[in-house]
């Protein structure tokens, strides 16, 4: 398999950390969304990913982008471990939280939305990273108030093992983090994160330990 991917983006970090849990051997092939005007929008990436995002998964002569559509096929076609919980219920609450994350939280803030602050409505740097931390800040605010109490939030988002809402907690903290948000009130959000993190899975595939990491 194969993962195009940018080391920064919080949609493959999502799909490094499944693919490693599961461990299953890819190569990585980068995508760099901001050098030659964005490698994503190339002719030979589109080809591939006509939506000139990331994550992609090759396997074989096969692909699928978006990063929950890659974890789905991932835990059809490599169900050991199981990223998903048994039963209806359970799985409808993990895919909640993830999908909460992807669908209301990472879209505002991603690098589309940034530059288009910048360069089309001239928002200077002090008023995105203000735009940031207030989409990111309220969006983690109700993932910790989803995870805070529940009788089914464990060591990890759901249970005893990480599920797909982990996979996406992680990274939108870590961006959280790259851009000085507020996490103080979120204690829960925090310790899933730091549990987290004591995996292998997760550390590998941070960011800063990507081959095409820049620091």
């Amino acid at each position: 398999m194969k993962l195009y991917s940018y080391f920064r983006s919080s949609a493959a970090y999502r799909v490094r950390i499944a693919l490693n849990l599961k461990g299953l051997a890819y190569e990585t092939v980068a995508v760099h969304l901001l050098k030659d005007g964005g490698q994503q929008l190339s002719d030979g990436y589109r080809q591939l990913n006509p939506t000139a995002l990331v994550p992609t998964l090759a396997d074989g002569d096969w692909a699928v982008g978006q990063s929950m559509a890659i974890l789905e096929y991932l835990e059809e076609t490599h169900p050991e471990p199981a990223l998903l919980p048994a039963g209806a219920r359970a799985r409808a609450r993990v895919r909640a939280i993830a999908q909460f994350i992807a669908c209301d939280i990472h879209p505002l803030n991603n690098l589309r939305v940034l530059k288009y602050l910048k360069h089309t409505l001239e928002a200077d740097e002090e008023a995105r990273n203000a735009w940031y931390r207030h989409w990111v800040g309220q969006g983690l605010a109700a993932v910790e108030t989803m995870l805070a109490g529940h009788p089914d939030t464990g060591r990890y988002c759901h249970g005893a093992q990480p599920t797909f809402a982990d996979l996406f907690l992680v990274p939108q903290v870590a961006n959280a983090r790259r851009y000085d948000c507020d996490l103080s009130a979120m204690p829960t959000v925090l310790r899933i994160d730091a549990a987290c993190n004591e995996l292998a899975a997760f550390r590998q595939a941070a960011p800063g330990n990507q081959p095409d990491s820049e620091g």
